[in-house]
């Protein structure tokens, strides 16, 4: 009994801070203490400024050699890439419209990673886990974008010109992208920061989480929770129980544990990030759609992430 008490509270003390700022978000919106045009600026400077900057700081300070599995990184790319191809495969059997088709697959595979899951990372492991999410942050970023872009443009070919090259060029304009690219040599070569560009760092990478999780909350919208679909609801299972179960069993039997085998749970566990909803919108995909999956996961993964550390805890993974 006192092992099981005690994961309990080891599992409420990672994951209720998290979503405990998220409610705070939605909580503060209602009371219009913040309001649209807070959450669009916070958002904006969370993911031009702050959390480029939390990332590169994260990789720049790690020790490389230390961090660095490329046998993790693998895992997730082939996984990653496995079951994106299993779940567009059966959802075009019975989605017809492409404007749905596109987001369905995009929301059951896309892990709100950069804020749900680094916070999950620092909660559980600190230091090392930020940085080792850091670096498997550096690879999901590229990999979940070219994957949502091809997934929601090629069903819509009929009705929109598929423009590769300039997709291609602003994946490379992410600032998240540009940030892994200019830590990367940083980490390997050990190089120092100059003591003004690490302290300015982290003073604009502390400000991420807290930040990022309010304008999460703040976004959430009961509405859209009342209006869900059905399309909505598989996808939300895909991407809370059906993903992760079968993602991390798999990891496991590959031979992972410990450290390395949760952070991946924790990647493929998190909710759909909210950036699928921008993506949708501004591709001509079923916005609404995205919405509800955004809405549906993050509220559920407070269960489900909750439900799978304190599993990986009583069966003493970490």
């Amino acid at each position: 009994m006192d092992l099981y008490l005690e994961t309990f509270g080891f599992t409420a003390n990672i994951v209720t801070p998290i979503f405990f700022i998220v409610f705070l978000g939605y909580l503060l919106r209602r009371l219009k203490v913040i309001d649209e045009s807070f959450i669009a600026v916070g958002s904006k400077l969370v993911f031009t400024i702050t959390l480029p900057a939390l990332v590169f700081m994260s990789i720049a300070q790690m020790d490389f050699q230390a961090v660095f599995n490329p046998g993790q990184l693998t895992y997730v790319v082939i996984g990653t890439l496995l079951t994106y191809a299993i779940i567009w495969i059966l959802a075009a059997r019975w989605i017809k419209d492409p404007k749905d088709l596109g987001v369905f697959v995009q929301g059951a595979f896309r892990s709100n990673f950069g804020i749900i899951g680094l916070a999950v990372s620092f909660n559980l492991f600190g230091q090392s886990g930020l940085a080792q999410g850091s670096l498997l942050l550096a690879l999901v970023i590229p990999l979940y974008n070219v994957m949502a872009i091809i997934c929601i443009m090629l069903p819509l070919r009929k009705e929109r010109s598929l423009n590769l090259a300039s997709a291609g060029i602003e994946i490379l304009k992410n600032p998240l992208i540009i940030a892994v690219v200019l830590a990367l040599p940083v980490s390997y070569f050990a190089l120092p920061l100059p003591e003004v560009v690490s302290t300015t760092g982290r003073y604009f990478a502390n400000l991420t989480l807290p930040l990022a999780l309010l304008t999460i909350g703040g976004t959430l919208s009961m509405k859209s929770l009342r209006d869900s679909s059905i399309m909505a609801s598989w996808a939300t299972a895909t991407k809370l129980l059906l993903l992760p179960l079968f993602l991390t069993l798999g990891a496991w039997l590959v031979g992972f544990r410990g450290q390395e085998l949760t952070l991946m749970m924790v990647l493929f566990a998190c909710p759909t990030a909210a950036a699928s909803f921008v993506m949708a919108k501004a591709m001509g995909g079923n916005a609404q759609l995205a919405a509800n999956i955004v809405l549906t996961t993050t509220l559920g993964s407070v269960i489900t992430i909750s439900s799978a550390i304190y599993l990986v805890r009583v069966l003493g993974v970490i």
